[in-house]
């Protein structure tokens, strides 16, 4: 399987991270990446390639212009200020206030951000940009007739909503795939988030739309980040109805559990016919991953893995979440090669 990877990610150095009521060194870090790659080259995965750049255009057909300005002078505008740390929101737009855009970088912070754990700092914008890339570039492998592409894409994307960044999510990697694909030609797009975490953004982007079909498996949103997106009777709304399946799973769920409700979302995917699925790949499911309640064994990713490629859909793989990093090398290469022992 082709993996496509820049190092344009390490642009991006977050030195915090809020969690826990505390400043800690950010659990979305460098090192995942170079994890990963390392497996993907010590297990012979395939050829890695760096990507091509796709501009602005495609990451405009999803994300606001606003939010797109602001990030990309949010870092400029901070230091500007005059403030020593990184740039953390303090206040949001909250239920009764007034739903406007501030003009200080302090307000800007709040109206766009869905979130307080994730600083932005600076080379974010870039790294974002990086990620896209790297995503669109596989999105083309696709294209050309590839069966599956692996995107080795940080900053992660499937918490950014059109106009909010969230969850370490900045630019939505898989959303932008799956809109660029549709503009491609691909009269359907099907998006399976495998995240612990519920993909909060690709819900908002696509919720209105029965062109691309969303599911996600996640941690039960009463328990689990981002808390107000996930529940299951959100399935859509208009064009959209029908078009959203999210399956929220309880504190310890393993293999067993886990993996019905991944057959059950299969199953949607596989009813809705899709020209191409974009799996948003977070292994944070995994037993001994710090921010999540998942006990899914690194052999569990092998097997869903096959259950993914037995739909026959030409794949494209954008990498999420997953904090143990000393594992995260194994367990995403572990779901690639599931795959592709049955795909192929």
């Amino acid at each position: 399987m082709l993996t496509v990877y820049s190092d344009t990610h390490l642009k991006r150095q977050a030195r915090t991270e809020l969690y826990g009521g505390q400043l800690v060194p950010p659990h979305e870090c460098p090192e995942r990446v170079a994890y990963v790659l390392d497996r993907v080259r010590a297990t012979r995965l395939g050829e890695v390639v760096p990507p091509r750049g796709y501009g602005r255009a495609p990451i405009a057909r999803v994300h606001d212009a606003g939010y797109l300005n602001f990030l990309e002078h949010a870092w400029d505008e901070w230091l500007k200020a005059g403030y020593p740390g990184e740039a953390i929101p303090t206040c949001w737009p909250a239920r009764r206030m007034a739903q406007r855009i501030p003009t200080h970088i302090d307000g800007k912070l709040g109206y766009y951000a869905a979130s307080s754990e994730s600083s932005i700092s600076a080379g974010t914008w870039e790294a974002s940009l990086g990620a896209v890339d790297v995503a669109l570039t596989a999105a083309q492998a696709l294209r050309d007739g590839a069966t599956g592409a692996f995107a080795l894409c940080r900053p992660p994307g499937h918490h950014a909503a059109s106009d909010m960044y969230c969850g370490y999510c900045f630019l939505n990697n898989a959303a932008i795939a799956a809109q660029w694909l549709r503009d491609q030609g691909a009269g359907r797009v099907a998006i399976l988030d495998v995240d612990f975490h519920h993909g909060n953004g690709t819900q908002d982007i696509f919720y209105d739309r029965g062109d691309v079909f969303f599911a996600s498996l996640h941690g039960d949103p009463r328990e689990a980040f981002p808390h107000f997106l996930g529940y299951e009777d959100e399935t859509g709304i208009g064009a959209g109805e029908g078009f959203n399946a999210n399956y929220p799973l309880p504190r310890g769920a393993d293999y067993p559990v886990w993996s019905e409700a991944l057959k059950s979302a299969l199953g949607r995917i596989a009813a809705f016919a899709p020209d191409v699925l974009v799996v948003s790949l977070g292994v944070d499911t995994f037993q001994s991953d710090p921010i999540s309640f998942f006990k899914l064994t690194s052999d569990d990713f092998s097997r869903y893995g096959e259950l993914i490629g037995g739909l026959r859909v030409p794949t494209l793989f954008a990498l999420e979440g997953g904090y143990a990093v000393e594992e995260i090398g194994v367990n995403v290469v572990n779901v690639l090669a599931g795959y592709e022992s049955v795909a192929r």
